[in-house]
């Protein structure tokens, strides 16, 4: 199991975090005493660190130089505090990555698992996406379907696994463009719909043409609605 040191302030955030890192088999810790930040890395020995720039007594920058003059562990700031020069600085301080606050759950996971993977080999043991038979297969980028195989392009498959993952309730079109954001390709609502278009006319072609529903003015489902 990996181990992820939080060091945030803010007792609900911290705590939320460790909780969702727990869902993806990542034991969490929040650091308690901002005095000894050094201390409670050494003696924790994770293998990841979200770090917050504003923090009591010394900042995160202070603390991400300090702990790289111990260890060469990923290092991820999170702050609201977003404009290019905190970026450029935290970078520059030796951080690996920066979220900027409010952030999205997904991108958060989403960029712990890629510093993990790159950093450990990692390999996330990520929950079958299965609906009425089609199944979705992340090791061959494709959708499994009546002993066919379906190909996907990374944007499908994006698609398709955000939609799955929330079966029976509506996906928003601005949660599925972040999704696709984070391909480093520039996603608007109309390259989002020209995708989806292009995804149900790929499924139809394999017997799946009713498997996404549009909601009208609000985004797209898989399987029916929760009561």
């Amino acid at each position: 199991m990996y181990k992820l040191l939080i060091v945030e302030d803010d007792n609900d955030i911290a705590e939320a975090i460790r909780l969702k890192a727990a869902q993806w088999d990542m034991e969490g810790r929040t650091v308690r005493d901002f005095h000894r930040v050094t201390e409670e890395f050494s003696d924790f020995a994770p293998h990841i660190v979200l770090m917050d720039i504003g923090l009591p007594f010394f900042n995160g920058y202070h603390w991400c130089g300090e702990i790289r003059k111990i260890s060469n562990v990923p290092i991820i700031f999170l702050s609201s505090a977003s404009d290019n020069m905190n970026i450029v600085m935290a970078i520059n301080m030796g951080a690996d990555d920066f979220i900027a606050k409010p952030f999205d759950w997904d991108v958060l996971i989403a960029k712990l698992h890629s510093l993990l993977r790159r950093t450990y080999g990692y390999k996330p043991d990520t929950p079958a996406l299965e609906y009425r038979g089609a199944k979705l297969s992340p090791e061959r980028n494709c959708l499994e379907y009546n002993g066919e195989s379906v190909d996907l392009t990374k944007n499908e498959y994006l698609i398709l696994s955000c939609l799955m993952k929330n079966k029976g309730r509506t996906v928003s079109r601005e949660t599925l463009m972040k999704a696709l954001w984070r391909t480093e390709e520039f996603v608007d609502e109309n390259a989002l719909a020209v995708n989806v278009a292009r995804l149900r006319k790929k499924l139809s072609s394999h017997g799946l043409s009713d498997l996404i529903t549009t909601k009208f003015g609000e985004g797209y489902m898989i399987g029916d609605s929760e009561k």
